[in-house]
This record gives C-alpha cells, sequence and structure tokens, in this order.
C-alpha cells in the first residue's frame, strides 16, 4: 500500500467561537487563534510522524528494500508510528529500544505493545550502547544481525523528513503572523521554516531543557525568522505537573481539541502564557501546529496514577 493512501483527511480545526471562548478566558487580547490539525491525518500514523516517513518509506521502496529499522525510547512516538507504517505499507520493522530492562516489561508499556502487535521486532540494548546508534561499526554490527535494512534516525529526522515537513504549510497559511509548533528533534520545526514567508515568525516550544535545539534547527534552515523558548517545558522532557495536566483537560473540553503531555499541551501552555506577557501583540494570528502525539497518553497515565496525580482525559 502506498503511503498516500492511508492518508485520510487534514483539518484546519476553526472553530473561532470555542477557541475564542477559551482564550477570552484566559487573556484579555483580540487573538485569532487557529489549530493546524495534523493529528487528524490518520488514527496510528498521525501528524509530523506521518511528514516524516511519507518520503522515506517512498524512498525505501525506491531502493528495493523491505525492512525498516529505527531507534527510540520506550515510549517513543517515532517507534509507533514506524511500527504502523510497516504494517500498513508492508514493511518489516526492527525497533532499538533504549534500555534493555525493558525487555521483560512490554506487556506494561503501552507503546512497546502496540508497536508488538504491529510486527516490529523489538531490540533492547543498554543506554550506554544507544549512544552509539549514530556510529558506523554500531550500524554494521545490525547489519550483521537483520541484513539489508533502511535505517531510519532516532525522531525520524533527516532530509527526506524535512522535505515531508516543508508540506505541512500552504498557501492559506501565509496569512498568520506567527506559526507555533512543539520542538523534539528539531525537523519539524525546520521543515516549517523553510517553507514561511518574510512577514511570519516561527516560534518553537522546546519539549526538553536546555537551548541546543537551536543549533539543530539551523543545520537544516538558513533562515533566521525563528525562536525556540524553553521556558514552558515544565523542567525537561517528558515532565509534568498538576497545573500542566489541568491546562490539558480544560483545553480539551472547552475546544475539543486533546493534546499530550509531552509536546503539543506544552506548547499551547507557552503560547497562552506569551499572549498573557505580552510577547505575542495584540491583534495577531496566530497557526498552532498539533503535531499529534497522543498515542503516549496512556503510558502518561499509568506514571501519573502511581503518583497518585490527576490523569489525562482520553
Amino acid at each position: 500500500m502506498s503511503i498516500e493512501m492511508i492518508f485520510n483527511s487534514l483539518t484546519n480545526f476553526k472553530s473561532v467561537k470555542k477557541l475564542a471562548v477559551f482564550l477570552e478566558k484566559w487573556t484579555s487580547f483580540d487573538i485569532e487563534f487557529v489549530v493546524k490539525r495534523e493529528d487528524l491525518i490518520h488514527s496510528e500514523i498521525s501528524g509530523n510522524k506521518f511528514r516524516k516517513l511519507k518520503y522515506n518509506i517512498e524512498e525505501a521502496k525506491k531502493s528495493n528494500q523491505n525492512t525498516l529499522l529505527t531507534f527510540g525510547g520506550a515510549f517513543s512516538n517515532h517507534i509507533a508510528a514506524t511500527a504502523a507504517a510497516g504494517k500498513y505499507c508492508g514493511f518489516k520493522t526492527i525497533g532499538i529500544i533504549r534500555g534493555e530492562e525493558l525487555e521483560d516489561k512490554i506487556e506494561q508499556n503501552p507503546t512497546l505493545l502496540y508497536a508488538k502487535s504491529c510486527g516490529m521486532t523489538l531490540h533492547f540494548i543498554s543506554r550506554e550502547a544507544y549512544k552509539q546508534k549514530d556510529n558506523l561499526d554500531f550500524i554494521t554490527q545490525l547489519h550483521s544481525l537483520y541484513g539489508a535494512f533502511y535505517a531510519l534516525p532516532e525522531g525520524g529526522t533527516n532530509l527526506l523528513a524535512i522535505k515531508g515537513c516543508e508540506e505541512i504549510l500552504n498557501k492559506e497559511d501565509t496569512i498568520y503572523d506567527y506559526v507555533c509548533v512543539s520542538v523534539g528533534t528539531g525537523g519539524t520545526m525546520a521543515g516549517i521554516i523553510n517553507t514561511t514567508i518574510p512577514h511570519q515568525k516561527v516560534i518553537g516550544f522546546s519539549a526538553l531543557k536546555g537551548n541546543f535545539l537551536k543549533e539543530e534547527v539551523s543545520k537544516w534552515t538558513n533562515k533566521t525568522n525563528w525562536e525556540i523558548t524553553d521556558a514552558y517545558c515544565f523542567g525537561g522532557y517528558a515532565k509534568v505537573n498538576t497545573e500542566l495536566i489541568e491546562f490539558i483537560n480544560t483545553f480539551k473540553k472547552e475546544t475539543g481539541i486533546p493534546l499530550d503531555p509531552i509536546y503539543t499541551g506544552k506548547m499551547m501552555y507557552g503560547i497562552i502564557a506569551m499572549i498573557k506577557e505580552g510577547k505575542i501583540p495584540k491583534k495577531s494570528r496566530i497557526l498552532a501546529i498539533h503535531t499529534g502525539g497522543l498515542q503516549g497518553i496512556i503510558g502518561m497515565n499509568e506514571k501519573l496514577n502511581k503518583k497518585n496525580l490527576p490523569l489525562i482525559e482520553i
């Protein structure tokens, strides 16, 4: 099956009334705020993961490869999406998973259990060994184990992934002053930056603590109309608190849009905060890109339950 055939629909969520009411509750500013629902592309290969995989899968087919091999952690959206893409597009899939202690806990991990159900072979390695994932000798060892394969990097970002992410924005999106997106590896943001026009500014909301993602994004774009902030990452990757959870649940209740706690929840929280702080001026037009990642909510809820924290409504 062609990956294009699994592309169901792409929706701009433009329920201005609902979104405006939510915005009015949280701020007192006149802002046009639209969410591009990339999470609706496909139920299992959604958002930026579809964009990143699209041209890579085409290239794998052209190269007569029948196996996709990639890397990720225990709750990786990329691992889940690659497994699903393999199932739908006729590829064998192999996931090199960080953390050998997880091998006996597959049944307790919804992401890995899902990947396995799609037919993905899971290969668990130590966290120390995982650091060698980009090393040529390590890749050669994997070829010795599994034969020929088409390799995808952790998170899926490469030149073909950037090409796919350059298709997120279209001509209708040129009316927006700000384009906002969550950032994990920087590939999605770079693709978006590459297709913006001069009056637009791209704001990346980092899921990780620190400024190193600026360097990563700079590898893929020559434009300068962008910035990345980690001010709303809630302490770092996969870290959450009651305030963020309540925000995500309220946002869904009042707009109908679900958010994940790793990426889009923090982005939306950050957008509202920047409006309130005056960092985004009145009368601005904002386009927020919903990059998906909703599969991770189940795993996060299991962690929250163990900590006796509120759960994210699914």
